[in-house]
Parts: C-alpha cells; structure tokens; sequence
C-alpha cells in the first residue's frame, strides 16, 4: 500500500493511536516498536479493541488480515503520512523548540491565537519523532493555525521533525545546558536548536527571535523575516513590573499594551510572555483578546505553578530542570520579598561528563544565598565530594516522609528537578 492509498483510508477515519491500550473502536493503529516493546505482537488485540486498519511491519496472524497493512517500518509510516497530511494545509505552522520555556511558550502563544483562530497545537509533551507526527495527524481540516513543540535531545533531530512538519514559522526560545550528553556541549545545543532556523532560513521562513540573546541574533542571521521581542532594542519591548508572586509584564514600545497580569511564577517567564504577545500582534490578534489570553492562563503539569499548602508557599516547577533553568529558579526565589526561604532540588538528567561539575555548580550559587532550608535529591547530588552541607535524599518519596516528621510551616519553598526524578511526588497525599 502506499501513503497516498494510506491517507485516503485515515481521511475515512482520522484517528490514529500508537498505544493498543488506549485505542478506541474507529481508530488506526500503527504497530511501532522500540527496545521494550513490539506493537506488531499486539495486531490482534487491536482489531479486537475495534480498529479499522492495523499497520505493521512484520508477519503477523490475525483474524482479520484485511484490515492488516504492511509497511517497512511502521514509524516512518506514520511519519510519512503526518508529512502527507501537512502537504493538505497552506496555513501557518508555527515550530517551537528550545533548551528551556517551549511548552509554556507553546501554551501562551495557543491561548493568543485561539482568541482569533481556529488553533490546533501539541498536546502535553507529545514533542518527540512519535507525538510530532501524532500532533499533526489530529489536524483537522478546519484548522486555520498550527502550533508544534519540537523537542531535541541530539544533533539532527530537528532536522528531522521540520521533513514533515514544513514550519513556516519558527521560534527558538533559548539554548542553555540541556541534553549535554546528546549535544556534547553548549554550541552543539545551538547547532542542534538552529536547525530549525537553518529550515527556515532555506525556505524562505519567519522567525520569532528573542533579541536579548545575542548568539540568537547571530544564529537567525540571513533569514527572510525577523520578527523580533526583548527588553530593549527590539520590535516589541517588555520589562518585569513586579514578581510577587505572580510576574507581571509592563510593555515599553511596539504595542498599544500596558501592562499584563500573569498566573506564571518566575521573572523567567518574561521571554514566554513577550513571545506570544509578539506573534498574536504578527498575526493581527486584537490587543484586548491577547491581554484577556495571557491574564486568563493558568500554568499545570508542575510548571510554574505556585501552591499553597497550610501556611506554606510552593513554587512546583518540576517538570524538567538543567542548568540554565536550574539557576533560574533559584535565583528568582532568592530574589523573592518573602521569609524562610526553602529549596528542594531534585538532581539533573542527561548531562554526561559535565553533571558533576554542573551539580558542583548549583551547590556554589545555592551557598551565596540564606535559605531557612535547602534538600538534596537523588543522582549526583548524593555523588558530590565532598558532600554538600545541606539535607541529602534518594528520591522525592523520602523527602516526602521526612516533611511529614519535620513540616514546613510559614514558609516559601521551591520544588525542581529533572522528569526522572518526579519531584512532585514530594507533595501527594499519604
């Protein structure tokens, strides 16, 4: 069969699901496989769950070989066909990636551009060589904007996401310390991140650059169309108003926008919001509906949200964490109006040779602040010699048991850690 032959059958029935458990009656399944498992050992079960067409790429029996397709590899398969299926719109697609801020900017700019558009964008974190091509495949044809997160852990991985998203638009939020095991260093995460401008910049493209940075400006050099946001210096002008809790944005130039009262946490999050501000004034969104938008956004999934517990302040900004964020963070609480300070830090991922150093280095900016208490979490926290002179725990469920015996009281604390950590279990219940 062939992926045109493919996508009249998905035109039929456009649902797609990689994950035998959750297939619905109705839906294609693509059999993939990865180091632990083989989806072509679970073809029967999804015909019996009620899908329409399996595709596979090995032999398979089933009871129902008509509705069995096979393919080379089921991978390329669906990413083939989420490339087809972006050839049918002439719409912008808008790319994002970064070392840090993509899915909260990814989440303020959809908010933006909801307002005005009928916006189809990723869901949760489904920004890797499975959920990119998954995220595409769920636009419909009503779409009138789409909004992609690209995640990157390696050289040419976003060289290979823009084969079939097509981006004519893109930003690139940052490039800090992230994934140093899979880039090898700090320009190789600018390599690796710039391979979305090097896309655009070949076909002609848009760009959203964050002026302040300078090797953003160096890296986006030669493309079509810059659209540029900073504190200074550029299009579209934002400072901090305040940060106490919740960041609030005043606008200085390039829009008719005063101020702007977020729900975000961390004077971090000012490049997020000037971000969207920035492409809903591209796309001609009415200052009034951008306002309302980024005021009415409300952070989850354990980034930057702010959660009272008792007497206690948490700042839960544990979804991911390097370096950069890493520092962020603990410098926008150090630079917080608030008493008894506490920081509980979960170790970082995904830093090869350098994460003793990296961790060496938290530990140095941690001790030039007062804290009423700092915890250590896991990975190489508990590797440092010597060991830091603060609390040292395994995992965040140990941290857990011990608050219980030892509750904070009165106190602001800030939760952050890599994904592999889980940090957020440090707050459930029991």
């Amino acid at each position: 069969m062939t992926i045109e032959a493919l996508y009249q059958i998905y035109r039929q029935h456009p649902s797609v699901q990689t994950d035998s458990r959750k297939l619905q009656s109705g839906d294609l399944f693509f059999a993939l496989k990865g180091e632990r498992y083989n989806g072509n050992q679970f073809a029967q079960q999804a015909i019996e769950n009620g899908a329409v067409l399996v595709v596979v790429d090995e032999p398979v029996q089933t009871s129902s070989p008509d509705k069995v397709v096979r393919f080379d590899n089921t991978l390329l398969a669906l990413q083939d066909l989420a490339r087809y299926h972006r050839q049918q719109f002439s719409i912008p697609f808008l790319a994002i990636t970064g070392s840090n801020g993509k899915t909260t900017s990814k989440e303020l700019i959809h908010a933006v551009l909801s307002s005005t558009f009928r916006t189809y964008t990723t869901a949760g974190n489904l920004n890797n060589h499975i959920g990119i091509p998954l995220t595409l495949l769920a636009i419909r044809p009503d779409a009138q904007m789409a909004v992609i997160e690209m995640g990157a852990n390696h050289l040419h991985e976003i060289e290979g996401y823009c084969r079939y998203v097509q981006p004519t638009h893109g930003i690139i939020t940052n490039c800090g310390k992230a994934h140093l095991e899979g880039f090898g260093s700090l320009e190789g995460v600018r390599k690796g991140k710039g391979e979305l401008y090097d896309y655009l910049r070949a076909q002609g493209g848009t760009v959203f650059v964050m002026w302040d940075y300078d090797y953003l400006r160096q890296m986006s050099s030669g493309i079509a169309e810059l659209v540029t946001y900073g504190t200074s210096h550029a299009g579209l002008t934002g400072v901090i108003e305040t940060n106490d809790p919740y960041l609030e944005v005043r606008i200085t130039g390039g829009s008719s926008l005063q101020q702007i009262h977020s729900r975000l946490v961390g004077g971090y999050n000012l490049a997020n919001i000037l971000a969207a501000v920035c492409v809903g004034q591209y796309f001609n969104v009415a200052d009034q509906k951008i306002q309302a938008a980024l005021e009415g956004y409300t952070p989850s999934n354990s980034r930057s949200q702010l959660i009272r517990r008792g007497s206690n302040q948490i700042i839960l900004d544990a979804y991911n964490a390097n370096p950069s964020s890493m520092r962020a963070a603990i410098e926008n609480l150090a630079n917080t109006k608030a008493d008894n300070k506490v920081l509980i830090l979960g170790a970082m991922a995904e830093l090869g040779s350098d994460s003793i150093a990296e961790h060496r280095q938290i530990i140095n900016l941690i001790a030039g602040y007062p804290w009423r208490q700092v915890i250590l979490v896991g990975g190489d926290f508990e590797k440092l010699d010597p060991p830091p002179p603060y609390l040292v725990f395994s995992d965040a469920v140990q941290v857990r048991d011990w608050l219980i015996a030892h509750p904070l009281e009165n106190s602001y604390a800030l939760v952050k850690g890599s994904r592999s950590m889980q940090m957020e279990k440090l707050l459930a219940e029991g």
